[in-house]
């Protein structure tokens, strides 16, 4: 599998130069007159040091290993846990890893830098302007349907108190204190995902499913959290609601499952070591990779681990079905017709105003009396 099949839309949210863990916090100062590959093996003997070797690592973290060597550690999360944060960490201080992969993509990274109370307030505020912006970017159908799982996480936000992905923003954070540890963002983009779930669904699926969103009120504890470590709530919610879709299922959960681990195989490509010189031989090392992704995905990785992957056919959008165009069109139509009647009962009544004012009703008179003269 060659490096460029990787699609741009899953590039690293970051240049190398602001990318996290340039250099160890607290580091001892390196003198300038040693060359750059001399600092780096300094500190890369810093960085394995610290790297155990045989980790003590949390129940929820699944080892996976490539052909050439490289580890990738799998940290099976709930994206509502406390518990889950401290897996997180643990597993980054124990292993010290090169990458750190998460399930975000480009439209979701603002998550990692905002604070929690922001989080909660923009999770709970679903407005016009929101729907507006989705639809806009996703198309009506997509962005529609974007904004009714926005309503589902909202519902948890406000029954936990607590801001979703903070087990990313827990490892954007752990992986900043590593020395020469990169930061990926491994999910597929949203409106890929979105399209292709809704051009998978019948015109009366659709209803049904957003039947289904739109009241959903059922209570959550954080008891409930926990209980979900094997499989994510979120996720476990929506396969409630769509195990009877299963072209759905197979677009939200069975696809990104190829995705993510297709992003995790390319993080732990072997690491090249700088050379003092051109005349030196290239030298390579196993990679350590940590992914963050739901405990719904896990399974889903460990199965295509071993495969031959190509992504190329799950990043194409289809052509919108009949029935979207028909919905689009009935939507519009409805929408226009709503607003075109709203005119009409307006101006009827502001018409019936005007006429029966005193001063229209002379005026009146006097342009009808003006043929008579």
């Amino acid at each position: 599998m060659q490096e460029e099949q990787q699609p741009e839309a899953a590039a690293d949210p970051m240049s190398s130069s602001d990318a996290p863990g340039d250099g160890p916090k607290g580091a001892p100062s390196i003198s300038q007159n040693i060359s750059d590959a001399d600092a780096f093996k300094i500190l890369l003997e810093m960085k394995l040091k610290k790297r155990q070797k045989r980790p003590a690592l949390p129940n929820t973290v699944t080892e996976l290993n490539t052909e050439d060597g490289s580890k990738v550690y799998v940290v099976g999360t709930a994206h509502f846990s406390d518990s889950s944060k401290k897996d997180v960490v643990k597993t980054i201080q124990e292993v010290q890893p090169d990458v750190v992969v998460v399930e975000l993509c480009q439209y979701r990274v603002s998550m990692l830098k905002m604070d929690e109370k922001t989080l909660l307030k923009e999770a709970k505020e679903i407005n016009l302007e929101k729907l507006q912006q989705a639809i806009k970017q996703n198309g009506v159908m997509s962005g529609l349907m974007q904004m009714l799982l926005l309503k589902v996480s909202a519902h948890i936000t406000e029954q936990l108190g607590m801001a979703p992905g903070g087990e990313f923003r827990e490892a954007f954070k752990e992986a900043s204190k590593v020395p020469f540890c990169k930061f990926h963002l491994g999910d597929r983009p949203i409106p890929v995902t979105f399209k292709r779930a809704i051009a998978a669904l019948s015109f009366w699926q659709k209803v049904k499913l957003a039947w289904g969103l739109c009241f959903l009120s059922d209570p959550i504890s954080k008891d409930d959290v926990e209980k979900c470590k094997q499989k994510d709530l979120l996720e476990q919610m929506m396969a409630e609601m769509i195990g009877e879709f299963p072209d759905l299922h197979r677009t939200i959960v069975s696809e990104r499952d190829i995705y993510l681990t297709y992003m995790l195989k390319q993080a732990a490509k072997q690491i090249e070591l700088p050379r003092a010189s051109e005349n030196e031989p290239r030298k390579y090392i196993p990679a350590v990779v940590v992914g963050v992704v739901g405990m719904g995905h896990v399974p889903g990785i460990e199965k295509n681990w071993n495969s031959d992957l190509k992504i190329q056919e799950i990043m194409s959008v289809p052509p919108p079905s009949a029935s979207s165009k028909i919905f689009k069109f009935v939507l519009k139509a409805t929408v226009f017709g709503l607003l075109g009647y709203s005119c009409y009962r307006i101006g009827h009544r502001t018409v019936q105003f005007v006429l029966s004012m005193p001063a229209t009703q002379s005026y009146l008179q006097r342009l009808t009396e003006m043929p008579q003269q």
